[in-house]
């Protein structure tokens, strides 16, 4: 009798290094498109920044601006200085310039404004940008780069919340009425979708009126009751009551148009082939939904979702103007009305970054979550 377990060892061995291969080569395409997907979202950004610096300067206005302050500044110095006052008036002009040309150079302003407009690029990607011009930090500092700091935390806890809420809010109450296809409930959200078409500012004007200044049960905005409290419990609960109306204007802006599409989505994907086999098979109707329904359709619904956050990011400055909110979003609507240019740059270096980072993100998830779809060189599966 031959022994068959040699033969057996070996195929089982052959098969163990083929799965290692596919797991190796699997891996090597996620690192691709990883990085192919990071590559492109560097240079976007870097594109959008560049042209963010030759806007913010104005094509080199805001350098012959800066120049006459610094004419100005030093000026000022000479004037208050009694040496430099007893000196001729030629010589007291030779000092003068020679002191407006080393502020210059320190500035870069002696260079050609092609040249200084890559240093600004490079300053602006690294938010080295020195000191704004008017706005100060809540410490009291003019350093842009502490500025940056201490406002994009507010912002990404309020935005971050803000779509949490809407995203599983929206997905439990569109599977809600994709079962419930034209019940009362279902007429309603529809009639109501129109009300996504005005921004979550024009609600929130709305709530602040009828919650803060007629019923008093909420305040107007900020984040946290002044002066704040010392207790971490405490502060928690005033940062959360402050909270309720900003995400509550979010959500009542973005949610009926987001339950309507995805309910759409659900209502096309119920009526497939696969979805009818399932329930002939007897499979309950959570199975059912979660995985010939909801998983199909979640690359679309995650796509619709990302778009709506990068124009919640957009809107950002009038949105948290509106509510006070301490955030990125009103420190650019405040740079703008001071002509703060270090700080516009430096704002919308932050907000290219955001935009990008919610791009690439939304590429991997997608990738995922999508069976369909292949990573790497290969195309999608036949």
């Amino acid at each position: 009798m031959v022994d068959a377990s040699p033969t057996i060892d070996s195929f089982n061995g052959l098969e163990q290094e083929v799965i290692k291969e596919k797991r190796s080569s699997t891996a090597l395409r996620i690192l691709k498109y990883t990085a192919s997907r990071m590559v492109m979202m560097v240079i976007t950004v870097t594109i959008g920044v560049y042209l963010t610096v030759l806007i913010a300067n104005m094509g080199g206005y805001v350098d012959t601006i800066r120049k006459a302050q610094i004419r100005e500044q030093v000026g000022l110095i000479v004037a208050n200085d009694p040496v430099l006052r007893k000196l001729s008036p030629e010589v007291r002009n030779i000092r003068i310039a020679e002191m407006v040309r080393d502020q210059e150079s320190i500035y870069g302003l002696d260079k050609p404004f092609l040249v200084r407009s890559f240093l600004y690029l490079k300053q602006a990607l690294t938010l080295d940008l020195d000191r704004a011009m008017s706005m100060t930090s809540n410490s009291g500092s003019s350093s842009v780069r502490n500025i940056i700091i201490e406002r994009l935390p507010p912002t990404l806890l309020l935005f971050g919340t803000s779509d949490l809420v809407l995203f599983f809010l929206a997905l439990m109450i569109a599977l809600s009425l994709s079962r419930h296809y034209g019940s009362v409930m279902d007429k309603i959200v529809i009639a109501l979708t129109p009300l996504s078409s005005a921004p979550g500012w024009f609600y929130g004007i709305f709530l602040i009126l009828i919650f803060a200044a007629v019923l008093r049960v909420l305040p107007f905005g900020g984040m946290v009751d002044a002066p704040p409290p010392k207790e971490t419990m405490a502060y928690i609960l005033s940062l959360l009551r402050h909270m309720l109306l900003p995400v509550a204007a979010i959500t009542i802006s973005s949610i009926f148009l987001s339950v309507f599409s995805w309910r759409t989505f659900f209502l096309i994907y119920s009526s497939e082939d696969y979805v009818e086999m399932a329930k002939a098979k007897g499979l309950t109707e959570r199975d059912v939904t979660q995985k010939y329904i909801l998983r199909p359709t979640l690359p679309t619904i995650i796509t619709n979702f990302a778009l709506l956050v990068i124009g919640m990011w957009v809107g950002a400055p009038i949105f948290e103007t509106v509510f006070q909110w301490p955030g990125l979003g009103r420190a650019l609507y405040q740079a703008i009305g001071l002509f703060d240019t270090p700080v516009i740059v430096a704002e919308a270096v932050i907000f290219s970054y955001l935009l990008g980072i919610t791009v690439f993100l939304l590429e991997i998830v997608y990738a995922l979550v999508d069976p369909r779809v292949q990573v790497g060189n290969e195309g999608p599966r036949a």
